[in-house]
């Protein structure tokens, strides 16, 4: 009979986000009583250093009552809704700063050109 640790070993145990903020709660909530951390990760079946890493987590992204659990725990790569609007607002600006560039220098050749009488108005009369 294969060992339990052995079938699990390699393979990474992914938990919901809603899960993560309730053992959250359950933390806050039992250490009040003076429940071990450690006790409350073997109920749950986490360890007490992931509970640790999760409340650390949890502070970081500034998680209170209201905010929703995909923006605390997003999981899987993803990224909180903030984040995610950010970077698409950064690619957008880099977007059109390099329109605003292409723009300019095509404006700066024209100039240059009706100036000189140049190839791009030797076409056109007045």
């Amino acid at each position: 009979m294969p060992d339990e640790k052995s079938e699990t070993k390699g393979r990474r145990r992914s938990f919901s986000a809603e899960f993560n903020l309730e053992a959250l709660r359950r933390v806050d909530e039992q250490r009040v009583l003076g429940v071990p951390m450690t006790q409350i990760g073997r109920e749950l079946g986490v360890s007490d250093d992931m509970l640790r890493a999760w409340k650390r987590q949890a502070e970081a992204r500034g998680a209170s009552r209201g905010t929703p659990a995909r923006d605390v725990f997003p999981g899987q790569g993803r990224l909180p809704s903030e984040e995610e609007e950010m970077r698409r607002l950064r690619r957008e600006n880099a977007r059109l700063q390099q329109e605003v560039s292409f723009l300019k220098s095509a404006a700066a050749y024209f100039a240059r050109e009706s100036r000189a009488g140049g190839p791009a108005m030797q076409g056109i009369r007045p």
